[in-house]
């Protein structure tokens, strides 16, 4: 009986509301998502304008270089100098490339949670 009391006109307006209020809330988001992509876009673009670095000619390189030596600390130029030797003189740690793996029959951990053994 509940089938036939039922106001069908008024169902389907409720549930032709809810759709609309739906998809109303969807393309509001893509509106608000397009505008903040705008804005970034818009922001990204400035930053790399003011960041785009001036093309030094050589011999504006050169004494911009010399100026960066000359201003680097001793430790600095030590860790350079320590880099460059230990490079061109093929130093470094030679690894054997064997891996050894000691078995033991109860690790520490397996030890702890089984005392009787």
């Amino acid at each position: 009986m509940t089938l036939l009391s039922t106001d069908w006109g008024l169902a389907w307006g409720m549930a032709g509301i809810s759709v609309g209020v739906v998809f109303t809330i969807l393309i509001l988001l893509v509106c608000v998502l397009y505008v903040f992509s705008a804005v970034a876009k818009g922001s990204t673009a400035k930053a790399e304008a003011a960041a785009k670095p001036k093309v030094l000619t050589g011999a504006e390189y050169v004494r911009s270089k010399q100026a960066d030596i000359a201003s680097a600390s001793d430790t600095d130029k030590l860790a350079i100098a320590t880099a460059i030797y230990l490079y061109m003189g093929n130093q470094h740690d030679e690894e054997s490339g064997i891996l050894t793996i000691h078995h033991m029959d109860h690790p520490a951990w397996h030890a702890e949670l089984n005392k009787h053994l």
